[in-house]
């Protein structure tokens, strides 16, 4: 009699074959709500810059918890108690620990939603899927909250050093071509401890782990703070802006997405929490029906709305140029004045609200290693834990601690910047 396989296994090109666990894992990766994330892009709109990276948040998702399961088992190997509710709920925690983004992952999260971040909807929808799994998750739940006894459930979800990181440096580094990015993660896992029961590092892990502390800081650099992906999300953000404003006119705009046109027209608040109608409407959110709106509206009759949607479509992305700090008064005013000029050349409106959808300022912030807030601790000896700066090369990691501050001015590509 054939003996029946307890996993299924998955071929993934990060981490080679994963073996899910048949039960309340698998079951979980079925779901609708995880399947969701196969048609949401893990990099949002970096797609347009690296061709490579169409990745979903399903694959990285996967890819965490075939990480999660090494790590588990490696800490059992050297003794530490982990009970098999606690493996259960670790292997939850991370598969659902970004079930909460939205069509475009980052891009759109302040858009739709007002008083909102993911982990909100996260949560929500972890709590939701508790209740249809009778109960099943709540070990999950409160690994994820930090209210469990053992902090380094917790930290293994979310810290300086979790899984969640490993594996999209890993995997982001992999699609988008960005070879800096790489890390040793198979040495990062065989050096994990606990000690007093938080997550330290071997001392000999700690030349892996000075690696993952720069590749953070160069995929920043190189790809989730790239000038051109911020230039393209101000235009995908300045689209939903006027359809949102067209829409409070009375101006009858075609959805060929009922779930997004929901989002427009109610523009909800998660102030006081997620409702069962936001989250239901949420769910049923992807990148297609983002997709499809920008493609409908191209042919739209206002002018706006359909030159902003067939500069997305076409790749006619705004520029970000690097400025030196926040763009003084002089500055913007000659650039609005340009703007405005160049809308009423094109017989396009040009007043001061039509600029605005073509004209911004943002700010960027890269932090390689947090170490005053949230420390990496290397076992130093049997007994010892250190900070990690202590134990590294001091000067070489407070560097990497140092907060890069960027600002830009966001702008039309036929508009130059004064003075440039």
């Amino acid at each position: 009699m054939k003996k029946e396989q307890l996993y299924k296994i998955f071929t993934d090109p990060i981490h080679g074959f994963i073996s899910v666990p048949k039960g309340q894992t698998l079951r979980l990766l079925d779901h609708p709500y995880v399947q969701r994330l196969r048609r949401i892009r893990q990099l949002g709109l970096a797609y347009n810059v690296f061709p490579g990276a169409e990745h979903s948040r399903f694959s990285h998702a996967l890819g965490a918890v075939g990480l999660m399961i090494k790590v588990l088992n490696n800490l059992r190997d050297k003794n530490t108690t982990i009970t098999n509710a606690e493996y259960d709920g670790m292997l939850a925690a991370i598969l659902l620990h970004d079930i909460g983004h939205g069509p475009f992952s980052h891009t759109l999260e302040h858009t739709l939603i007002s008083d909102f971040n993911h982990e909100m909807m996260t949560l929500a929808l972890m709590k939701e899927l508790n209740n249809q799994f009778n109960g099943q998750l709540d070990t999950a739940i409160s690994i994820f909250t930090n209210q469990h006894s053992k902090p380094f459930l917790h930290q293994l979800i979310s810290s300086q050093l979790d899984i969640d990181r490993l594996d999209y440096i890993k995997r982001d580094s992999f699609y988008t071509g960005v070879l800096e990015g790489s890390i040793g993660i198979d040495r990062i896992i065989k050096t994990l401890r606990v000690h007093q029961g938080n997550i330290v590092i071997e001392r000999k892990g700690i030349y892996a782990i000075e690696n993952y502390i720069m590749a953070r800081r160069f995929m920043y650099m190189q790809v989730y703070l790239h000038k051109t992906v911020i230039g393209a999300d101000m235009l995908f953000r300045s689209i939903f802006k006027r359809a949102r404003d067209l829409m409070k006119e009375g101006y009858d705009l075609s959805f060929p997405s009922p779930a997004l046109k929901y989002f427009i027209e109610k523009h909800p608040s998660a102030k006081k929490g997620i409702s069962a109608e936001l989250l239901n409407y949420y769910v049923m959110l992807d990148d297609n029906d983002v997709l499809i709106c920008i493609k409908y509206w191209q042919q739209e009759k206002d002018p706006i709305l359909s030159d902003l949607c067939r500069r997305f479509l076409n790749r006619k992305f705004f520029r970000a140029s690097s400025i030196e700090s926040d763009a003084n008064e002089k500055t913007l005013n000659q650039l609005k004045k340009a703007t405005s000029d160049h809308l009423r050349k094109s017989r396009m409106p040009f007043d001061d609200r039509s600029v605005s959808y073509y004209l911004g300022t943002t700010k960027t912030l890269n932090e390689a290693y947090k170490y005053k807030n949230d420390s990496l601790y290397i076992l130093d000896s049997p007994g010892t834990a250190v900070e990690f700066s202590k134990a590294a090369d001091a000067r070489h990691i407070e560097a990497l601690s140092k907060v890069v501050v960027k600002h830009f001015i966001i702008h039309m590509k036929d508009i130059a910047l004064p003075g440039v």
